[in-house]
This record gives C-alpha cells, sequence and structure tokens, in this order.
C-alpha cells in the first residue's frame, strides 16, 4: 500500500503545514494499522507510535487538485482512500461549523488545499507518477 499526499503548490508554509496534518490524522483513523507500536530507548523510556509508511508530499495547482479530487470522487475506486482538506475546512471554527458552511455550497464552489490518497502502490503510482515534490 502507498500514501501520498497532493498540496496546492502557491500555500503559505503554515497551511501546508496544516493541511498535511489534518489529512494525516484523518488518514490514520480510517486505516488500521498506519501507526506502529510503541517503542522503547535504551534508557527505557517511551516513545509513541508515528506512521510506518512514507507519505511523499507532492504539488499541483488548486484547479489541478479540484479536477483530480472531483475525478475519483467520480471513478468511485473501493481500493483507493482519498480525502480532500478544503478552505472551507480550514476557515471553519470547528467541525459543526464546517458540516454547516459544507452544505451550504455545491461541489463547483468548493476549493481543496491539499488531497490525501491511500491505496495499492500501482495505483496511486499511476495516478501521482508525473507529480512534483513539494520543496
Amino acid at each position: 500500500m502507498k500514501c501520498i499526499m497532493i498540496v496546492d503548490e502557491n500555500l503559505p508554509t503554515g497551511i501546508i503545514a496544516n493541511t498535511t496534518a489534518a489529512l494525516g490524522i484523518s488518514l490514520a483513523s480510517a486505516v488500521n494499522g498506519l501507526i506502529g507500536k510503541k517503542l522503547l530507548d535504551k534508557d527505557g523510556r517511551t516513545h509513541q507510535g508515528i506512521t510506518n509508511i512514507p507519505i511523499p508530499i507532492l504539488t499541483l495547482s488548486k484547479e489541478e487538485i479540484k479536477v483530480r479530487y472531483d475525478e475519483l470522487l467520480e471513478k468511485q475506486d473501493e481500493d483507493i482512500h482519498v480525502i480532500g482538506f478544503s478552505e472551507i475546512a480550514q476557515k471553519s471554527l470547528n467541525y459543526d461549523d464546517y458540516g454547516v458552511k459544507l452544505l451550504g455550497v455545491s461541489k463547483s464552489e468548493i476549493n481543496y488545499l491539499g488531497l490525501c490518497l491511500y491505496g495499492p502502490k500501482k495505483k496511486i503510482n499511476k495516478l501521482t507518477g508525473n507529480l512534483k515534490m513539494l520543496r
């Protein structure tokens, strides 16, 4: 299995960090086994489990992210988890506020800051193999 994140290449660093953190938490809550077990160091201190898979961060324009997200949702490939993080989510005061705001807009009005894709390596590579890394 493979995970990648795609973010708007023009976002400020803080918004990129927030977007990828939100997407990572969402993915970890949806897919069992992404977080490794607690580990001990030589001194016996416990270190909480962290992700046990690499997560490359790729970039596209905000328009291209929207097109990819819409295409992926239309395709409904059950092998691929697709999580979007929108401007609406980022600007909401809390999750209830997000839900209310989301109900008031159509898909054409939603702009995405980033996406998280998780699924079979071949499928993810086919969808993202030509994208550039965040630098």
